[in-house]
C-alpha cells in the first residue's frame, strides 16, 4: 500500500512544490525587505547629543532621548576580544560555522523541549539580529511559530548578504541590556565606566550574561556569568590554571556593577564629561537633537589640562595643615585674534560644593582686576601718564552715605608712587585718586563698552568702582582683557566653531593707551612693592597679568594675556563663603601660571610692538622718589623729569598729572545732621566724630567760631544745641562748613574738653 507521504505520491510532490514555493516567496520577501548593513548603521541614533572639540574629540555627552539609553555605534574592531569571545560562547557557539541557523542546536533544543529538559535556545546571533532589526532594537519576547519561521528565513538571507563581522557588530550595538540600556556602548560606560575596547574577561562575561536575562536578580546574573567564565576557560584549555576559579567574589562584584544602572543619570564619565557647563549653555541656545554632534572651538588637550590643574590646586590648598576653605574654581581661555574659546571649565567638579553651577558665568565682585581699564581710560584722557606720581596715603572721600576710606591690601601706604608702580603693585588709594579724575560715571560707561555686565550706573558704585565693587563674570572679564591684548578693540568671543565671521569690533581704548597698560602689566619690577621679585605671576615668556581679591576674600582672580591667548581664573566658593587667607596670588595665580606655561610650551610668547603713537623717554625723579628709568608716553605727553611741588604735597597729586587739586570737604557730620544723646550712656562716654576728605596738616577745625584742632579726625564731647563746624585753611579762611544739632535731656556740666591735637584718641 502506498502511503500519502510517499515521495512518489502526487500529494507529496504537490506539498514539496508548495513548500519550496513558500520558501522561495519568503526568501524573496526577506531579500526585498532586509536592510543593508550600512543602512542599519546609518539609522542608529544615540540617545545623547555630543559636544566635540575643534578636532572632533568628544568632550561631553548630554542625554536627550529619555526612552532608552544608547551610546555611539561601536565598530567591532573597537570591541575587546574577550567580549567577542564571551558573546559567541554564551549565545552562539557555532556562530562562525553555520549559515544563519544552527540546525544542530535547533535539534538539541527540540529534543530537550520534547523531554522537558532545560537547554539553551535555538536562536543564533543572526536570528536574534533579524528580530532586533525588525523590532527597532526593542526586546522581542517570546515569538510565535510563524514569527520564528520568518526569523529563520531572515537569518538565512542576512548571512548571504552580510559578513560575519558585520552581523556581530550590528548585534552588539542593537541588543538590549538591563533596564533602559540598549547597545554595548551604553552598557560599557554605565556599568564599567570605560570604552568597550577595555572590557576584561569578567566584565565581558557579565555583559554576555545580561543578554539572556537582562532584568534578572543579581544572584541569577552572577550564576549565569560564572557559567560563561568557566566556558571561556574551558575553551582555552591548558591556557588557564585549574586552580584559578573565575567565580570567586563574583556575586558581590555583579551586585555592585548592576547598582550603577539605577544611579547614573547619564553615562558620560571621564573624558566624556570634560565640558558639562559649556554643553548645557550651547544646548539651551542651539537645541540639538538626539544623536547630534556639535563641534565647538574647545581644544580637548587644553580643556583636560585646565581642569586637572584647577582640581590639583584646590586639593593642595585644602590639604595643607591649615585648610583654606576654598572649594570652587573656574577658568576660561580665549584666542586673542579669532575669539575662539579654547577652554571653559565652569567648576571644580567633585571638589565643588555646587558642581552644577557654572562659575564662569556667575556674577562676582571684580576686585582689583578693573584697575587696568581705569588707568587706560585716564591715559587716553591725558589725565595721567605712566610716570605720573600719585600719593598713596590715607584718603577720606565724602559720599552720600558718609566717608569712603580706601585701604591697601596690606593696610600699609607707600607714599608717592608712579602710575606704573600703582598699577603693577595694585595699590588701592592711587586707583581711587585716579577714579576721582575720571569719575565713576564715565568709567562705568567704559566698562559696559568692554562687555562687562554692570547693572547700575557709575554713581551707584561710587569711588569703590576703582577697587572692583561691581559684579562681573569670569567669561566677560577675560574677554575684556582680550581688548587690551588686541590694542583696545573689543570683540565678542565664540565657543561654537560654525560662528559667523568675526565683527570689526568697537574701539574702547587707543592702541597707545592699551600698549602702555600692557607694558605695565608685564613689568615684573612694577609688581615688587606688593608681590616681590620672585612672583608666581612671572612666566617664562611675555605675559601681562593682573590679580584681584574681593571683600572678605570671597573671590580672587588672576587674568592676563600672552601674544596669542587670554587666560582668566576665578577661585572662591559658589555659596559666597569667605576663603581663609587665599588671595589672587595664592589661589588663582598658580592655576593661571600653569595654564600659560602649558600654552607656551612649544612656542614663546612675544611682547607686542610699540604703536607709532607712543614714545620712550628717560625719566628722572627729584629726590629719587622712584629710580630713573625709560618710560613710555603717549606722544605729546612725554617728560624727562618729575618733581613734587608744594601744591602737589598739599593736594596729593604729583606734577605731570594734569589734574587740579581736590578740594577738601567735611565728610562727617553732614549738613543738617541731628544727633540724639542716649540717656542710657553716661554723657562723658558719648562722642561725635569730625572727619574730612583731605590729609594735609594745613587744614584745621573750627567749631562755633573757636579753633578745635587740625587732625583728619577729631572726637568731640557733644552738648545740646545748634552748632556750626568749619574746615579752615592756613589763613583761617573757611574751606567747607556744615551745621548740625544735638538734642538731649541734659545740659553740659562743663565746657567740653579739647583734644590737644584735635585728632581722634586712639
Amino acid at each position: 500500500m502506498r502511503r500519502w507521504w510517499s515521495s512518489r505520491s502526487p500529494r507529496s510532490r504537490r506539498m514539496r512544490r508548495a513548500a519550496l514555493l513558500a520558501l522561495f516567496t519568503l526568501l524573496s520577501a526577506a531579500a526585498h525587505s532586509a536592510p543593508r548593513f550600512d543602512e542599519v548603521r546609518a539609522a542608529w541614533r544615540s540617545s545623547d547629543w555630543v559636544l566635540l572639540a575643534r578636532d572632533g574629540t568628544p568632550l561631553q555627552r548630554t542625554r536627550i532621548d529619555s526612552r532608552a539609553r544608547r551610546g555611539d555605534w561601536v565598530a567591532l574592531a573597537d570591541v575587546s576580544p574577550a567580549l567577542r569571545e564571551a558573546i559567541v560562547v554564551s549565545e552562539d557557539k557555532r556562530f562562525y560555522e553555520h549559515t544563519g541557523v544552527d540546525w544542530r542546536g535547533a535539534a538539541a533544543a527540540a529534543w530537550g523541549n520534547l523531554w522537558n529538559t532545560r537547554t539553551r535556545g535555538a536562536s543564533t546571533v543572526t536570528m536574534q539580529l533579524t528580530g532586533l532589526i525588525d523590532d527597532n532594537g526593542k526586546p522581542a519576547g517570546r515569538r510565535s511559530i510563524g514569527e520564528k519561521a520568518e526569523q529563520t528565513i531572515g537569518a538565512l538571507w542576512l548571512e548571504r548578504s552580510w559578513r560575519k563581522d558585520q552581523i556581530l557588530e550590528a548585534y552588539l550595538n542593537l541588543v538590549p541590556f538591563r533596564g533602559e540600556i540598549v547597545g554595548l556602548a551604553a552598557l560599557s560606560q554605565t556599568l564599567f565606566g570605560k570604552a568597550p575596547s577595555g572590557l576584561d574577561e569578567r566584565e565581558s562575561a557579565l555583559t554576555a550574561a545580561l543578554i539572556r536575562a537582562p532584568n534578572a536578580s543579581y544572584v541569577k546574573v552572577a550564576a549565569r556569568t560564572c557559567v560563561i567564565l568557566r566556558d571561556m576557560q574551558a575553551l582555552h584549555g591548558a591556557g588557564k590554571t585549574a586552580s584559578a576559579d573565575p567565580c570567586i567574589n563574583l556575586p558581590a562584584y555583579v551586585q555592585l556593577a548592576l547598582s550603577r544602572t539605577a544611579s547614573a543619570p547619564a553615562f558620560a564619565q571621564g573624558d566624556d564629561a570634560l565640558a558639562p557647563h559649556l554643553a548645557r549653555r550651547i544646548a539651551s541656545e542651539t537645541h540639538p537633537a538626539a544623536g547630534a554632534r556639535v563641534r565647538s572651538t574647545l581644544d580637548a588637550r587644553l580643556q583636560r589640562f585646565t581642569r586637572a590643574t584647577l582640581q590639583r590646586t584646590l586639593a593642595e590648598l585644602n590639604a595643607r595643615a591649615r585648610p583654606r576653605n576654598v572649594h570652587d574654581a573656574a577658568a576660561v581661555v580665549i584666542d586673542n585674534q579669532s575669539g575662539d574659546v579654547l577652554a571653559w571649565v565652569g567648576s571644580a567638579g567633585a571638589l565643588s560644593n555646587a558642581p552644577e553651577v557654572d562659575a564662569a558665568l556667575a556674577a562676582r565682585q571684580a576686585g582689583s582686576t578693573l584697575k587696568p581699564f581705569l588707568y587706560a581710560q585716564a591715559i587716553d584722557e591725558k589725565r595721567v601718564t605712566a610716570a605720573t606720581l600719585l600719593d598713596d596715603a590715607p584718603l577720606d572721600l565724602a559720599t552720600g552715605g558718609g566717608l569712603y576710606i580706601p585701604q591697601n591690601y596690606d593696610h600699609d601706604f607707600k607714599g608717592w608712587v608712579s602710575v606704573r608702580t600703582a598699577l603693577g603693585s595694585s595699590l588701592n588709594v592711587p586707583a581711587v585718586r585716579t577714579l576721582v579724575m575720571v569719575t565713576p560715571h564715565r568709567f562705568a560707561k567704559t566698562l559696559v563698552a568692554l562687555g562687562l555686565p554692570l547693572t547700575q550706573a557709575g554713581d551707584y558704585y561710587g569711588f569703590s568702582l576703582a577697587l572692583g565693587s561691581a559684579d562681573v563674570t569670569l567669561a566677560s572679564l577675560v574677554n575684556a582683557y582680550r581688548t587690551l591684548a588686541n590694542g583696545g578693540v573689543a570683540r565678542p568671543f565664540f565657543d561654537v566653531a560654525d560662528h559667523a565671521p568675526a565683527p570689526a569690533g568697537t574701539r574702547v581704548f587707543s592702541a597707545d593707551a592699551s600698549y602702555i597698560v600692557t607694558d605695565i602689566l608685564a613689568d615684573n619690577n612694577a609688581r615688587t612693592r606688593t608681590f616681590g621679585f620672585d612672583s608666581v605671576l612671572a612666566t617664562r615668556s611675555f605675559s601681562a597679568v593682573k590679580t584681584g581679591t574681593s571683600k572678605d576674600m570671597r573671590d580672587n582672580w588672576t587674568v592676563g594675556f600672552t601674544s596669542r591667548y587670554t587666560v582668566g581664573v576665578w577661585v572662591g566658593n559658589a555659596d559666597g563663603q569667605p576663603m581663609w587667607d587665599v588671595s589672587g596670588v595664592t589661589g588663582a595665580a598658580p592655576i593661571w601660571n600653569g595654564i600659560v606655561n602649558y600654552l607656551n610650551r612649544r612656542s614663546a610668547s612675544r611682547a607686542p610692538q610699540a604703536p607709532a603713537g607712543v614714545v620712550r623717554t628717560t625719566v628722572s625723579y627729584q629726590d629719587d622718589v622712584e629710580p630713573t628709568r625709560g618710560e613710555w608716553f603717549v606722544r605729546g605727553t612725554q617728560m624727562s623729569s618729575i618733581a613734587l611741588s608744594a601744591s602737589a604735597l598739599q593736594s596729593g597729586q604729583g606734577t605731570g598729572s594734569g589734574v587740579d587739586a581736590q578740594a577738601a570737604r567735611i565728610g562727617a557730620p553732614t549738613n543738617g545732621t541731628i544727633f540724639a544723646l542716649d540717656p542710657d550712656i553716661p554723657p562723658a562716654r558719648q562722642r561725635v566724630w569730625f572727619e574730612r576728605s583731605a590729609s594735609s596738616a594745613r587744614l584745621a577745625w573750627r567749631l562755633d567760631g573757636k579753633p578745635y584742632g587740625q587732625g583728619a579726625r577729631a572726637a568731640w564731647l557733644p552738648w545740646p544745641g545748634r552748632h556750626v563746624l568749619e574746615l579752615v585753611d592756613g589763613h583761617g579762611q573757611p574751606v567747607d562748613t556744615v551745621a548740625f544739632e544735638v538734642r538731649g535731656a541734659f545740659a553740659r556740666a562743663q565746657e567740653p574738653p579739647r583734644h590737644p591735637s584735635g585728632s581722634a584718641p586712639r
